[in-house]
């Protein structure tokens, strides 16, 4: 049994599934929102745009979560591609904040 097939309940029709995916997707939006204003944070700790994808960084996360997707039973194909897509929204993101935030010299004319 995975950690997390205890705690699935036993729904009696699609609206109860349903309902419970809708409260999880809830519980999913508020995470991300939660970490895109880390991703906010980073952006300020980064003078270049150079910095901001930051490849050893997104191998080291793709690790981690698909570690973890097989130690409570998640779909590591499902878990890897939900991230890669997060990834890299996120890093569009931070491009904008980083410029925003340290926007380049003006050059000489």
């Amino acid at each position: 049994m995975t950690r997390i097939a205890h705690r699935i309940a036993q729904c009696a029709s699609l609206a109860e599934v349903r309902q419970n995916i809708d409260r999880l997707d809830r519980e999913l939006v508020t995470l991300i929102a939660e970490r895109g204003a880390y991703v906010k944070q980073a952006a300020g700790f980064k003078k270049t745009a150079a910095e901001v994808p930051a490849p050893p960084r997104v191998v080291q996360v793709l690790a981690k979560v698909n570690a973890l997707a097989l130690e409570v039973g998640a779909e590591p194909a499902v878990v890897d591609a939900t991230w890669r897509a997060m990834i890299a929204a996120f890093i569009d993101s931070e491009r904008l904040h980083q410029a925003a935030l340290h926007p380049p010299a003006p050059q000489a004319n």
